[in-house]
């Protein structure tokens, strides 16, 4: 039986062991416990990551508003660029078959003047050979001491080569008529091919243009905007027309040649337009809210009524970007400068092909003004 201090020495290395036991379980048991927890967390990592990288491949399928108008305007231009060489090409091949034509003309003129030459000396050469007697040489071979007759020898040759030089001639000609013939038939066989190329170059062009344009209307309709409000046409918020829309007066653009924006009531010329419903979206995506717009184009009739109401912070009526559809003034905080939605605007407005001119910042402080620039929207 084991002393009392032998007992309470094994009952205390009992207890210890006992504790150590418990406390590399419990470290077992957290450390398997947090494994799973990372494993868990990674795993959701990683299934956010994978549905963020599958948002990211969905989005770039997709081409932005910007995109589309922007090959659909390229599109347009190499319609544009296809034809005026076409019509360089026809231009080119008339001026050659007018060429081509004249010499045809000088060589038929110059065939007519060899065969008057040439009938008279042949049908005297012909006339010698055949009845002497009768072109009043003859007589000249049968008399005389020869000296005669050796001069009409001689003269009868001259004929000969004279006639041979006339046919030589006019064999001349002929090939030079026949090789300038196949030169044309070569020009035209070529004018027609290559005509036929260009031809099919702009049809593609159109083609491809015009389903970029139906694409860029449906992307707009998503999106709630009311392409043919007003019975205006779809082709409003066609960007390939926007050269018919500069051609009417400042303030007298009609309603086919202006594009509803997503906000109500609001239109724009379809450059412009199409490239504020893309600026749009990503202020929403931002700010969680639409673009507040206060104005957009302008009527020469409203242009007056704001200069009048407002004198020296608008524009003389006829001269406002306004009224030519490139220009809107905005509210929702962009109309204060400095503000967190003017700054982002300012960031970010450019890639949209939108800008605050220079004098909005002083002369007269504008900070709700901004314009659309063609050139810079057209990526130039």
């Amino acid at each position: 039986m084991p002393s009392p201090r032998s007992a309470g020495l094994i009952a205390a290395v009992m207890a210890v062991t006992s504790v150590a036991g418990v406390s590399s379980g419990t470290s077992r048991f957290v450390t398997v416990a947090s494994e799973t927890a990372i494993t868990s967390e990674a795993a959701s990592t990683s299934e956010a990551g994978s549905q963020a990288a599958a948002e990211s491949v969905e989005a770039a399928k997709e081409p932005s508003l910007t995109a589309l108008r922007r090959q659909a305007q390229e599109a347009y231009k190499a319609i544009g660029d296809a034809s005026k060489q076409l019509d360089a090409r026809k231009k080119q091949f008339d001026s050659s078959q007018k060429k081509l034509a004249s010499k045809l003309r000088q060589l038929g003129k110059a065939n007519q003047e060899l065969a008057a030459m040439r009938k008279p000396l042949s049908d005297l050469v012909e006339s010698v050979y055949q009845n002497p007697s009768a072109t009043g040489i003859g007589p000249l071979f049968a008399q005389g001491d020869g000296t005669a007759t050796l001069r009409a020898m001689s003269d009868v040759d001259h004929l000969a080569v004279g006639r041979n030089k006339v046919l030589d001639d006019a064999a001349r000609l002929l090939q030079d008529k026949e090789k300038l013939a196949a030169e044309a038939q070569d020009l035209r066989s070529a004018n027609l091919l290559e005509e036929a190329q260009l031809d099919h170059q702009v049809d593609s062009l159109r083609a491809k243009s015009s389903d970029l344009v139906k694409s860029l209307t449906q992307t707009l309709t998503k999106m709630g905007v009311k392409v043919n409000q007003g019975h205006r046409g779809a082709g409003a918020c066609d960007p390939t027309r926007i050269s018919t829309a500069a051609q009417y007066p400042n303030g007298l653009l009609p309603k086919s040649s202006l594009c509803p924006l997503p906000q109500a009531g609001r239109e724009l010329r379809a450059d412009a337009a199409i490239a504020f419903a893309d600026l749009n979206l990503s202020y929403q995506k931002k700010f969680g809210r639409q673009m507040c717009v206060t104005d957009s184009y302008r009527s020469l009739a409203s242009q007056q009524a704001v200069y009048y109401a407002r004198p020296g912070f608008a524009a003389v009526p006829g001269r406002s970007n306004h009224g030519l559809g490139l220009a809107v003034d905005l509210c929702g905080g962009v109309q204060n400068s400095g503000s967190v939605q003017f700054n982002w605007l300012e960031a970010n407005s450019k890639r949209y092909g939108f800008i605050h001119p220079s004098w909005a910042y002083s002369n007269p402080f504008e900070p709700w003004h901004w314009e659309y620039d063609p050139k810079l929207g057209a990526g130039v």
